[in-house]
This record gives structure tokens, C-alpha cells and sequence, in this order.
């Protein structure tokens, strides 16, 4: 959704401007460069990268004869965007933590139950869902990431505290 506000607010930005094809060809270029030139970024990081070029250019395309209000009432706008969709109308945040796990014979998908419960157990976390990454079968481990949704934990600020960590990253 926020793409589309941002294509939005920059043609409007742009309808009063002649430009020509090589520009209009450079503003594609910036956003495919973005999107397959960076390492793999989360999608909720790609949009806010998305959003902070988009009002760039906007801010940046707008001359002489744009008005101050017009510029001012369009940055507004989309902060108040993101904000609404990111703290708002989005239900849930997830949180992810990647873990160094040893039971790897609880990595099979039958076992898929008692994994989450003995993840849980250990972390202290409600977890929503599991994925397995890279499994090394002469060290018996596995790296999974866990996935949690931050409004669902009880007690998290306990756990942290009693965990013995000082810097909140447990």
C-alpha cells in the first residue's frame, strides 16, 4: 500500500513537470537498484527505505512553482501513513530470533508440535511459527529461526530480567 502512495504522491509532484523519458527511466532505475542490489532485507525495512527515497525525489522534483503547503501537506501525509499502518490498522508485529539448536531429531515435520513446545519452553516465548535453515548433522544442530508476535508475550520483561542479561537481548 505504502508503494502505491509513494507512486502517488510523486506523479502528482511530477505533474507539473516536463521531463523526459531518460528521467522518468532513472526514477525506475533507483527503485529496481534498491530491490536487487541490497542483501535480503525485510520486507517492512524495504518499505520504510522505499518510503524515505520516495518522499526524497518528491521533495526533490518539486520546484519554484510547487507550493510550500501542497509539499508540506504531501510529506504529512505519508508519515502519517506509515504511522497508521505500522502501529494502528497493522494487528500484530512479528519478531524473529535466529537459535542454535541441538535436539535435531525434533526438526522432523512430525515432530513439528514438540518442536515449538520445547523452543517455547526454553526461550520463554510464545511462538508463532518455526522455519529450519541450515542443518549440520556432524555437530547435531540446526538453525531455526522462531518467529513471535511481541504483543503476545507475558512476562517477556520478567524473563529478560531473570536471564541474568543486562543489554535486553536475550
Amino acid at each position: 500500500m505504502m508503494i502505491g502512495f509513494i507512486s502517488f504522491f510523486i506523479c502528482i509532484a511530477l505533474k507539473n513537470k516536463d521531463i523526459d523519458t531518460g528521467m522518468a527511466l532513472g526514477l525506475f532505475a533507483i527503485f529496481s537498484i534498491i530491490r536487487y542490489r541490497t542483501d535480503a532485507i525485510p520486507i517492512r525495512e524495504m518499505t520504510y527505505l522505499f518510503v524515505v527515497i520516495g518522499i526524497s525525489v518528491t521533495n526533490a522534483l518539486t520546484g519554484k512553482d510547487s507550493s510550500l503547503v501542497g509539499l508540506l501537506f504531501i510529506n504529512l501525509t505519508l508519515l502519517i501513513l506509515v504511522y497508521g499502518f505500522e502501529r494502528i490498522w497493522m494487528l500484530k508485529h512479528e519478531s524473529s530470533q535466529l537459535v542454535i539448536y541441538e535436539k535435531i531429531e525434533l526438526i522432523k515435520p512430525q515432530k513439528h508440535q514438540e518442536l515449538i513446545q520445547d523452543l517455547e519452553d526454553r526461550t520463554g516465548l510464545k511462538i508463532n511459527r518455526v522455519s529450519i535453515g541450515k542443518i549440520d548433522f556432524m555437530r547435531d544442530i540446526a538453525q531455526i529461526m522462531i518467529y513471535y508476535y511481541e504483543s503476545d508475550q507475558r512476562n517477556i520483561s520478567n524473563y529478560s530480567a531473570s536471564s541474568g542479561s543486562d543489554d535486553g537481548d536475550d
